[in-house]
């Protein structure tokens, strides 16, 4: 035990790892470090002058959402405290993946966070107060004081040095203040420095910009301490501060990391207990599946499209854009809940008339990578005379040097080329309607959010490609490189229930990437894909699809799946959040029982039929491996080319589905558990 500068007992048997104490020798080095050149002394505070204990963050949240739980259930609400915890870290995921798409910096609050939290619940915003005095409390138990930190800078205070406090942090300035003192007293520092609060941080170097123009001061007169060899030893000194790396041994980092591991093998304990006792009764029909599986899902993942706009409004003029075809559906879902649950509305939100097939011809116009590599995957083996076809959308006749197979490069120069004059003016032709269309739907924003289904994104790769001026990022129900091409957007692209490229056991939300089809099916409407655009003589733009933008697709059109959900989403109201929540959760491992281990009704309801490949071309391929096989070797090269094989095989192979089911999910198992190359 030694004594911090309240006089004070603390216990520091935690502080050294590795078979030393880093703190020990740290005023040594602090006051050597040439303090005496500088007018101001300015110090990180999580980690340097406040050391955390071996507490992770994820089980500090855990622990402070535990205790939110308690005090809601003293007001008379009862939610369970892991699907606080689930709620608290998606919306804090969505709001650092916003902040960082985002042209002006700044921070994400935690008073932000926790509003959406509330929203999303249909819990009064006044719990804000309450939520960030657990935080505080939470993050007082889990710091200890670096006292000899502190004696170093009581002897520059005795020579009349000044000291602050500068944090990258979601907490409020008082909240550092009431940390500070409740471990090292007051008259440590005299100016704490937020970087939520002032919008400006350290690991962009704004804040310490900010912090010498607040001091008055040159910033080669200061001398900054911290911990994090980006914000507080490169970015400082870029900003030209002097500065000292006081970096946590390596040891300290892995048991953090070891701690945050039980807590989330934690969750996912007891999440399986609480699926496996809830009720789950047997729908009789697609439309009762609907309601009772994917009704609470789209509803999850309307939310979650909520919160991630949200986040965006409150830093840039954006527009949301739901991309046709699976958009459509995606819009009518997501505008219902939001009405059904009282969320404020996201304006301006639009459909966006684009497909893959629209997006590489914008990009290929701009004669842009990815639509070279999106034609080589959808057109391997056929002709530059079809790839042509299905971009300009009309029938052409080019000659005998369009017959070749089609390469990237050499159908560049095709196109570009002395016979790709006709061919060429209609792709421009459609270019320039989807550009104008483009541009009325997204008005003023130039950040641009397309919502999608998912996975690889494509669409938002090509018109990054097309319009190099716009932000554009998309969020989706999952994000996954699935076939390992190339992912340069993929920090721009947000998966709402997975980010990951293969299924994972212990992800009960990564079964959708197992038969993903059926997720696609889901939200198409019976209308085509968007090939072609013409003016309309009122001047809009329309589709081959129709009038989409405007809404023009009735949602009793959809399959009883669909259906099924929206009727459960009609039974919404402000109360339902934390309702809604526990049943996702339900609904999540229902779905993922019917995908992996399907039973005879889930076959029934799940089977899509035939799928459309389209991008402008008409094969369909069987979601499950089609009648007239003779024996099981034949079976099994049939359940090879389908979409969904665990669907194939409880069928096609029934006296061995027990075995082979099992077998198959071990497969999918392992290959999830290996680290990916």
């Amino acid at each position: 035990m030694i004594r911090d500068s309240s006089g004070r007992d603390v216990a520091v048997g935690m502080i050294g790892q590795e078979g030393r104490t880093p703190e020990r020798g740290v005023a040594a080095r602090v006051l050597s470090s040439g303090w005496q050149d500088c007018d101001l002394i300015s110090t990180d505070v999580f980690d340097t002058l406040l050391l955390r204990t071996l507490r992770s963050e994820r089980a500090r949240i855990v622990a402070g959402e535990r205790r939110f739980a308690a005090l809601l259930r003293r007001k008379g609400w009862n939610i369970e405290p892991d699907l606080l915890v689930t709620l608290r870290l998606q919306v804090q995921r969505h709001a650092f993946a916003a902040l960082e798409r985002g042209r002006g910096g700044g921070e994400v609050r935690f008073a932000q966070v926790v509003e959406h939290q509330l929203r999303a619940l249909g819990l009064p915003l006044a719990l804000v107060a309450d939520r960030l005095a657990i935080e505080v409390e939470q993050e007082r138990s889990s710091l200890a004081p670096n006292l000899p930190l502190a004696a170093a800078f009581r002897t520059m205070r005795d020579a009349g040095k000044r000291i602050v406090a500068v944090s990258d942090t979601t907490l409020p300035e008082q909240a550092l203040w009431t940390l500070i003192e409740a471990h090292h007293g007051r008259g440590l520092v005299d100016a704490v420095y937020a970087s939520s609060d002032l919008q400006a941080t350290k690991r962009d170097g704004s804040l310490f910009t900010l912090v010498a123009r607040r001091e008055g001061l040159a910033p080669e007169r200061i001398l900054h301490l911290g911990d994090d060899a980006h914000a507080d030893l490169r970015m400082a000194r870029q900003g030209a501060l002097k500065a000292v790396h006081l970096p946590q041994p390596a040891a300290r980092r892995r048991m953090r990391r070891a701690n945050a591991a039980v807590a989330e093998a934690g969750r996912h304990l007891r999440a399986a207990r609480r699926t496996a006792r809830a009720p789950r009764p047997l729908p009789k029909d697609r439309f009762e599946y609907g309601a009772a599986v994917f009704g609470p899902i789209l509803a999850q993942m309307a939310v979650l499209i909520w919160i991630y706009a949200a986040e965006v409004k409150t830093r840039d003029e954006s527009v949301l854009l739901f991309c046709s075809r699976g958009g459509i559906f995606i819009r009518e879902v997501f505008e219902r809940v939001t009405r059904r649950l009282g969320l404020p509305g996201i304006q301006p939100h639009a459909t966006l008339m684009v497909s893959r097939l629209v997006a590489a011809r914008a990009a290929l116009l701009a004669r842009h990578g990815a639509a070279l590599d999106e034609l080589s995957r959808e057109f391997a083996g056929r002709s530059c005379a079809e790839v042509v076809r299905a971009l300009s959308g009309r029938e052409q006749d080019l000659g005998e040097a369009w017959a070749r197979p089609y390469e990237g490069r050499a159908f560049l120069d095709l196109l570009f080329g002395e016979t790709g004059g006709a061919a060429l003016e209609a792709i421009r032709e459609q270019n320039a309607l989807f550009t104008r269309h483009l541009d009325a739907v997204r008005g003023a924003a130039d950040r641009i959010v397309l919502c999608d289904t998912g996975l690889y994104a494509s669409t938002q790769r090509l018109l990054a490609g097309a319009f190099p001026n716009l932000d554009i990022e998309t969020v989706q129900l999952a994000r996954a490189n699935y076939k390992g091409f190339a992912t340069e957007h993929f920090p721009r692209v947000t998966g709402l229930f997975v980010e990951r490229d293969v299924y994972h056991p212990l992800d009960t939300r990564s079964c959708m990437l197992r038969y993903w089809q059926l997720i696609e099916s889901l939200f198409e409407p019976p209308i085509p894909s968007v090939h072609t655009f013409r003016e309309e003589a009122n001047g809009e733009i329309v589709s081959n699809a129709g009038a989409i933008a405007r809404g023009g697709v009735d949602p009793l059109s959809a399959g009883p799946l669909f259906l099924g959900a929206l009727h459960y989403i009609d039974t919404l109201d402000p109360t339902s959040g934390p309702t809604l929540q526990a049943e996702a959760e339900a609904a999540w491992a229902r779905l993922r029982q019917s995908i992996v281990f399907p039973s005879e009704r889930d076959i029934q309801f799940l089977d899509v039929g035939r799928r459309s490949v389209d991008f402008g071309r008409p094969d369909l391929v069987a979601a499950l491996a089609e009648g007239g096989r003779t024996g099981p070797i034949e079976t099994l090269a049939g359940i090879r080319k389908t979409f969904w094989r665990e669907g194939a095989i409880a069928r096609d192979l029934r006296p061995w589905r027990r075995l082979l089911l099992p077998a198959w999910e071990i497969a999918y198992a392992t290959r999830g558990l290996l680290p990916r190359p």
